[in-house]
């Protein structure tokens, strides 16, 4: 046998004998990739806002798509009609009464405000935005969501008068409170 082909041993100082590994062949490569150079300027930030930029492109095309986290949002789906409506009747008919209590000549602002706050005038903003998304189904959506919007803006304005009516406020009048109560019963009739 030739000597090339046994592996020479060698010999540590501890007296262990120690086989060098066999060579691996070589592989030739098939094919090559090679990076193109980027300029020095741009870096992450030019590759991360190229990426962010791609998929705005993309995003923007998507009419259905109102939101990117759509998709992983469950939404509650709606009570039948017949839930909401009675009980919008209802705050209407809380608002009349809240119109009635400022007719007094010394009304009771901080008992009026809780009224406005309690009873079915407490769930309205779920309430009409519910109905409201049963007109937006009927193709009226959007009448109704001016008409909500309406609503619940004269609704703050008025919780607004009756807290600085509260705190003896000048500037907060029992005309004006009126004025926001028969805005947001207009709205309600829509």
């Amino acid at each position: 046998m030739s000597s090339s082909l046994v592996p020479t041993r060698a010999t540590t100082s501890g007296g262990l004998h120690v086989c060098p590994s066999p060579t691996r062949p070589r592989r030739r490569r098939c094919c090559q990739v090679t990076a193109a150079a980027l300029p020095p300027a741009s870096g992450r930030r030019a590759v991360s806002l190229a990426g962010v930029a791609a998929w705005l492109a993309t995003a923007v095309g998507r009419a259905d798509a109102a939101s990117p986290l759509d998709k992983y949002v469950k939404r509650k789906k709606l009570e039948p009609l017949e839930t909401y409506v009675p009980a919008v009747l209802l705050t209407i008919d809380q608002f009349v009464d809240l119109e009635k209590s400022l007719e007094f000549e010394k009304p009771r602002f901080d008992e009026t405000r809780s009224l406005l706050r309690s009873g079915p005038a407490s769930s309205l903003r779920i309430n009409i935005r519910a109905v409201a998304q049963y007109a937006d189904s009927t193709g009226q959506g959007k009448a109704a969501s001016d008409a909500v919007d309406e609503c619940l803006r004269a609704l703050e304005d008025l919780d607004s008068l009756l807290l600085h009516a509260s705190r003896n406020d000048p500037t907060a009048s029992v005309e004006t409170m009126r004025s926001k109560i028969s805005v947001a019963l207009g709205a309600l009739d829509k």
